[in-house]
Protein backbone atom coordinates (compact mmCIF):
# COMPACT_ATOMS: atom_id res chain seq x y z
CA UNK A 1 0.00 0.00 0.00
CA UNK A 2 1.26 3.71 -0.91
CA UNK A 3 1.84 5.79 1.80
CA UNK A 4 1.44 9.19 0.65
CA UNK A 5 0.10 12.48 1.74
CA UNK A 6 -3.60 12.67 0.29
CA UNK A 7 -4.59 8.80 -0.77
CA UNK A 8 -3.11 5.07 -0.15
CA UNK A 9 -3.60 3.04 -3.23
CA UNK A 10 -3.88 -0.52 -2.90
CA UNK A 11 -2.85 -2.26 -4.91
CA UNK A 12 0.47 -0.66 -5.64
CA UNK A 13 0.56 -3.23 -9.16
CA UNK A 14 -2.45 -4.14 -11.58
CA UNK A 15 -2.15 -7.77 -12.22
CA UNK A 16 -4.40 -8.52 -14.73
CA UNK A 17 -5.57 -12.60 -15.74
CA UNK A 18 -4.64 -12.87 -19.34
CA UNK A 19 -6.36 -15.05 -22.37
CA UNK A 20 -6.18 -14.39 -25.80
CA UNK A 21 -9.21 -12.86 -27.36
CA UNK A 22 -10.86 -12.49 -23.68
CA UNK A 23 -11.24 -9.10 -21.94
CA UNK A 24 -9.88 -9.14 -18.16
CA UNK A 25 -10.49 -6.32 -15.49
CA UNK A 26 -9.23 -5.55 -11.68
CA UNK A 27 -9.27 -2.92 -9.49
CA UNK A 28 -7.69 -1.12 -7.29
CA UNK A 29 -8.64 1.37 -3.70
CA UNK A 30 -8.14 4.79 -2.82
CA UNK A 31 -8.51 5.48 0.56
CA UNK A 32 -8.74 9.52 1.43
CA UNK A 33 -6.04 9.84 4.91
CA UNK A 34 -7.35 13.59 4.85
CA UNK A 35 -9.98 15.28 6.65
CA UNK A 36 -10.51 17.42 2.92
CA UNK A 37 -11.94 16.42 -0.12
CA UNK A 38 -9.26 14.66 -2.43
CA UNK A 39 -9.74 15.07 -6.60
CA UNK A 40 -8.07 12.20 -8.26
CA UNK A 41 -7.01 11.18 -12.09
CA UNK A 42 -5.97 7.74 -13.51
CA UNK A 43 -4.05 8.45 -16.41
CA UNK A 44 -2.02 5.15 -18.53
CA UNK A 45 0.80 4.85 -21.20
CA UNK A 46 -2.09 2.93 -23.71
CA UNK A 47 -5.53 4.67 -23.48
CA UNK A 48 -6.94 2.69 -26.34
CA UNK A 49 -6.21 -0.45 -24.54
CA UNK A 50 -7.51 -0.16 -21.29
CA UNK A 51 -10.81 1.47 -19.98
CA UNK A 52 -10.90 3.12 -16.35
CA UNK A 53 -14.05 3.78 -14.86
CA UNK A 54 -14.15 6.21 -13.23
CA UNK A 55 -11.26 7.85 -14.48
CA UNK A 56 -11.79 10.92 -12.38
CA UNK A 57 -13.45 11.42 -9.54
CA UNK A 58 -13.47 12.61 -5.58
CA UNK A 59 -12.70 10.73 -2.45
CA UNK A 60 -14.55 11.99 0.44
CA UNK A 61 -12.66 12.44 3.63
CA UNK A 62 -12.11 9.54 5.24
CA UNK A 63 -13.50 7.63 2.51
CA UNK A 64 -12.70 5.08 -0.21
CA UNK A 65 -12.96 5.03 -3.72
CA UNK A 66 -12.91 1.51 -5.86
CA UNK A 67 -11.40 2.20 -9.71
CA UNK A 68 -11.91 -0.68 -12.01
CA UNK A 69 -9.36 -1.34 -14.95
CA UNK A 70 -10.54 -3.24 -17.90
CA UNK A 71 -8.54 -4.54 -20.48
CA UNK A 72 -9.62 -4.94 -23.71
CA UNK A 73 -9.19 -8.36 -25.59
CA UNK A 74 -6.10 -8.92 -27.07
CA UNK A 75 -5.21 -11.19 -30.13
CA UNK A 76 -1.64 -11.66 -29.56
CA UNK A 77 0.50 -12.97 -26.44
CA UNK A 78 2.98 -10.19 -25.60
CA UNK A 79 6.92 -11.94 -25.58
CA UNK A 80 7.20 -13.67 -22.14
CA UNK A 81 4.15 -12.54 -21.39
CA UNK A 82 5.88 -9.37 -20.03
CA UNK A 83 4.08 -5.86 -20.15
CA UNK A 84 5.13 -2.06 -20.42
CA UNK A 85 2.05 -0.48 -19.83
CA UNK A 86 2.10 1.87 -16.72
CA UNK A 87 -0.75 3.57 -15.00
CA UNK A 88 -0.37 7.05 -13.32
CA UNK A 89 -2.74 8.29 -10.23
CA UNK A 90 -3.00 12.18 -9.94
CA UNK A 91 -4.26 13.89 -6.54
CA UNK A 92 -5.00 16.66 -5.14
CA UNK A 93 -6.71 18.76 -2.42
CA UNK A 94 -10.62 19.67 -3.97
CA UNK A 95 -12.66 22.54 -1.83
CA UNK A 96 -15.31 21.22 0.09
CA UNK A 97 -18.35 19.84 -1.46
CA UNK A 98 -16.84 19.60 -4.76
CA UNK A 99 -18.55 16.79 -7.35
CA UNK A 100 -16.99 14.59 -9.71
CA UNK A 101 -18.71 16.62 -12.51
CA UNK A 102 -16.31 19.87 -11.04
CA UNK A 103 -13.15 18.10 -11.75
CA UNK A 104 -11.14 19.62 -14.34
CA UNK A 105 -7.93 19.43 -16.02
CA UNK A 106 -6.24 22.68 -14.33
CA UNK A 107 -6.76 21.01 -11.06
CA UNK A 108 -4.24 18.52 -11.48
CA UNK A 109 -1.78 21.41 -13.16
CA UNK A 110 1.07 22.63 -10.66
CA UNK A 111 0.69 26.23 -11.36
CA UNK A 112 -0.11 28.61 -9.03
CA UNK A 113 2.07 26.86 -6.22
CA UNK A 114 -0.29 23.55 -5.61
CA UNK A 115 0.51 20.33 -4.61
CA UNK A 116 -0.22 16.84 -6.65
CA UNK A 117 0.67 13.63 -5.53
CA UNK A 118 1.43 11.45 -8.38
CA UNK A 119 1.78 7.34 -8.04
CA UNK A 120 3.09 5.35 -10.70
CA UNK A 121 1.62 1.67 -10.89
CA UNK A 122 2.99 -0.95 -13.18
CA UNK A 123 0.86 -4.18 -15.25
CA UNK A 124 1.73 -7.40 -14.67
CA UNK A 125 0.04 -10.53 -16.63
CA UNK A 126 -1.21 -13.48 -14.66
CA UNK A 127 -2.17 -16.96 -16.46
CA UNK A 128 -5.85 -17.07 -16.61
CA UNK A 129 -5.54 -20.78 -15.69
CA UNK A 130 -2.82 -22.05 -13.54
CA UNK A 131 -1.51 -25.26 -14.08
CA UNK A 132 -3.46 -28.40 -12.09
CA UNK A 133 -1.64 -29.10 -9.08
CA UNK A 134 0.34 -32.52 -9.15
CA UNK A 135 -2.05 -35.55 -7.95
CA UNK A 136 -0.86 -36.71 -4.54
CA UNK A 137 -0.43 -40.52 -3.33
CA UNK A 138 -3.18 -42.74 -2.75
CA UNK A 139 -3.80 -43.89 0.72
CA UNK A 140 -1.87 -46.85 0.49
CA UNK A 141 0.87 -45.44 -0.66
CA UNK A 142 0.68 -46.10 -4.52
CA UNK A 143 2.46 -43.55 -6.90
CA UNK A 144 0.08 -41.09 -8.59
CA UNK A 145 -1.86 -42.15 -10.94
CA UNK A 146 -0.21 -41.76 -14.59
CA UNK A 147 -1.52 -38.79 -16.68
CA UNK A 148 0.22 -39.15 -20.06
CA UNK A 149 -2.37 -41.08 -21.75
CA UNK A 150 -5.43 -38.73 -21.11
CA UNK A 151 -5.62 -36.68 -24.51
CA UNK A 152 -5.90 -40.36 -26.17
CA UNK A 153 -7.78 -41.97 -24.17
CA UNK A 154 -10.68 -38.72 -24.34
CA UNK A 155 -9.99 -38.94 -27.87
CA UNK A 156 -10.64 -42.46 -27.73
CA UNK A 157 -14.03 -41.89 -25.84
CA UNK A 158 -14.82 -39.32 -28.10
CA UNK A 159 -14.50 -41.42 -31.41
CA UNK A 160 -16.28 -44.52 -29.57
CA UNK A 161 -19.26 -41.95 -28.64
CA UNK A 162 -19.79 -40.91 -32.43
CA UNK A 163 -19.42 -44.18 -33.32
CA UNK A 164 -22.14 -45.49 -31.37
CA UNK A 165 -24.12 -42.57 -32.15
CA UNK A 166 -23.39 -43.38 -35.78
CA UNK A 167 -24.72 -47.28 -35.68
CA UNK A 168 -27.67 -45.62 -33.31
CA UNK A 169 -28.84 -43.55 -36.59
CA UNK A 170 -28.04 -45.91 -39.09
CA UNK A 171 -29.97 -48.47 -36.92
CA UNK A 172 -33.29 -45.98 -36.84
CA UNK A 173 -32.64 -45.21 -40.04
CA UNK A 174 -33.12 -48.71 -41.22
CA UNK A 175 -36.18 -49.18 -38.98
CA UNK A 176 -38.11 -45.92 -40.14
CA UNK A 177 -37.60 -47.07 -43.58
CA UNK A 178 -38.53 -50.54 -43.18
CA UNK A 179 -41.56 -49.29 -41.50
CA UNK A 180 -41.61 -46.39 -44.89
CA UNK A 181 -41.80 -49.88 -47.19
CA UNK A 182 -44.23 -51.59 -45.17
CA UNK A 183 -46.92 -48.88 -45.25
CA UNK A 184 -46.47 -48.14 -48.81
CA UNK A 185 -47.33 -51.48 -49.50
CA UNK A 186 -50.48 -52.07 -47.57
CA UNK A 187 -51.43 -48.97 -49.25
CA UNK A 188 -51.22 -50.75 -52.59
CA UNK A 189 -52.88 -53.77 -51.56
CA UNK A 190 -55.42 -51.65 -50.07
CA UNK A 191 -56.13 -49.74 -53.39
CA UNK A 192 -56.42 -53.34 -55.56
CA UNK A 193 -58.51 -54.49 -52.95
CA UNK A 194 -60.29 -51.41 -53.56
CA UNK A 195 -60.46 -52.09 -57.91
CA UNK A 196 -61.53 -55.61 -56.91
CA UNK A 197 -64.51 -54.77 -54.87
CA UNK A 198 -65.92 -52.31 -57.23
CA UNK A 199 -65.64 -54.88 -60.04
CA UNK A 200 -67.67 -57.38 -58.44
CA UNK A 201 -70.11 -54.67 -57.18
CA UNK A 202 -70.66 -53.51 -61.20
CA UNK A 203 -70.55 -57.25 -62.41
CA UNK A 204 -73.76 -58.44 -60.02
CA UNK A 205 -74.92 -54.93 -60.64
CA UNK A 206 -75.08 -55.80 -64.84
CA UNK A 207 -76.39 -59.16 -63.82
CA UNK A 208 -79.01 -57.97 -61.88
CA UNK A 209 -80.37 -55.75 -64.74
CA UNK A 210 -79.89 -58.28 -67.37
CA UNK A 211 -81.91 -60.66 -65.53
CA UNK A 212 -84.72 -57.99 -65.24
CA UNK A 213 -84.87 -57.04 -68.66
CA UNK A 214 -85.11 -60.79 -69.55
CA UNK A 215 -88.01 -60.94 -66.82
CA UNK A 216 -89.71 -58.43 -68.74
CA UNK A 217 -89.71 -59.43 -71.99
CA UNK A 218 -91.36 -63.15 -71.10
CA UNK A 219 -93.29 -61.57 -69.28
CA UNK A 220 -94.67 -59.16 -72.61
CA UNK A 221 -94.88 -62.79 -74.29
CA UNK A 222 -97.10 -64.74 -72.34
CA UNK A 223 -99.04 -61.31 -72.27
CA UNK A 224 -99.18 -61.33 -76.13
CA UNK A 225 -100.21 -64.78 -76.19
CA UNK A 226 -102.67 -64.53 -73.94
CA UNK A 227 -104.51 -61.47 -75.69
CA UNK A 228 -103.86 -63.53 -79.26
CA UNK A 229 -106.16 -66.29 -77.57
CA UNK A 230 -109.06 -64.11 -75.93
CA UNK A 231 -108.84 -62.47 -79.49
CA UNK A 232 -109.37 -66.04 -81.19
CA UNK A 233 -111.80 -66.76 -78.59
CA UNK A 234 -114.33 -63.82 -79.11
Amino acid sequence: MNTGDLLNIHPTELKFPFELRKQSSCSMNLSNKTNNYVAFKVKTTNPKKYCVRPNTGVVLPGGTCEVTVTMQAQKESPPDMQCKDKFLVQSVTAPDGVSPKDITAEMFSREEGRVVEEFKLKVTYIPANPPSPVPEESEEGSPPRETGNEPASLAAAVRKSFEDSRDKSSETYSIISKLTNEKASAIQQNQKLRQELDMIKREMSRKRSGGMSMYFVMLVGLLGILMGYFLKRT
